[in-house]
């Protein structure tokens, strides 16, 4: 007898060379990728659903994924020999019995794209409407560095970075961020409640770190550009709250570039 079993896979993934997360038509998306690699070891097709969307060049070193599997019943009625979570030597066994292990899956996929665990979930668990929270970094840095380009944003001149937190302060005080949305966006509310917003001296650069229960598209780059308004001194820290109450996104800051970005954490009630 045979039954869906539903799993979260942990992902970690390098943007430079993908179109982002979801499939695209005529582009290279990580999603793509891990559908493709899914359906050679399963040997049926498969569909993954994420927590979330991260645009082109946009990193992630953590993102969840669902997805529905056909497996086989145990005699005891469970799952084959699943567990409660799947390690590196754990069986995830799928269509026709057959035997598969996260060293399999990470196999067939590319270099830049890595599964951190395979996780057997109850059967209406989803990844993107039960995250609590998420939380992504931009990271900058000032010198010429060629390690670092793909993965962080040169900025020339120096930036008050005091101005800049009191700027993101400001921010955890309302909750309508239209102003810092992509345009024509299909969702219901553009409301979010942030809970850290915090720019931090980190080696010869600086990290921003972000926490919130949802993000607009381009919402972080934007709030970024934004902050860069403030650091550079082109409007005072309380500035933001103009630009925030007018709902404009003409009136932020320029959206950043992707190379620093950074979906750092997303988190659930039971994992």
């Amino acid at each position: 007898m045979a039954y869906l079993q539903r799993y979260f896979l942990e992902l970690a993934y390098d943007g430079t060379h993908y179109h982002g997360w979801q499939v695209q038509p005529n582009a290279i998306s990580v999603q793509q990728k891990l559908n493709e690699a899914l359906a050679i070891l399963l040997r049926q097709p498969v569909e993954t659903l994420g927590a979330g969307r991260t645009d082109t060049g946009v990193h992630a070193r953590q993102l969840f994924v669902h997805l529905d599997v056909q497996a086989s019943q145990s005699p005891e009625g469970g799952a084959d020999a699943m567990g409660s979570e799947q390690s590196s030597n754990s069986p995830f066994k799928g269509s026709g019995g057959r035997g598969l292990r996260l060293e399999s899956l990470n196999a067939l996929l590319p270099h830049d794209i890595a599964v951190k665990r395979i996780i057997p979930i109850h059967a209406d668990a989803h990844a993107r409407f039960d995250a609590t929270q998420r939380s992504y970094e931009y990271h900058i840095h000032f010198q010429k560095d060629p390690f670092k380009q793909n993965y962080s944003w040169q900025v020339k001149g120096k930036l008050d970075v005091e101005a800049m937190n009191k700027a993101a302060d400001i921010l955890m005080e309302y909750t309508d961020f239209s102003c810092f949305s992509k345009s024509n966006t299909q969702v219901f509310t553009n409301n979010c409640k942030i809970v850290l917003a915090k720019w931090i001296h980190h080696n010869d650069g600086l990290v921003f770190h972000i926490s919130a229960d949802r993000f607009l598209r381009n919402m972080v780059r934007a709030i970024v550009g934004t902050c860069m308004m403030v650091g550079r001194r082109e409007i005072e820290p309380e500035g933001i709250r103009t630009i925030i109450e007018s709902k404009n996104r003409s009136n932020a800051g320029t959206s950043v570039p992707a190379c620093g970005l950074y979906l750092t954490e997303v988190k659930y009630p039971y994992l």
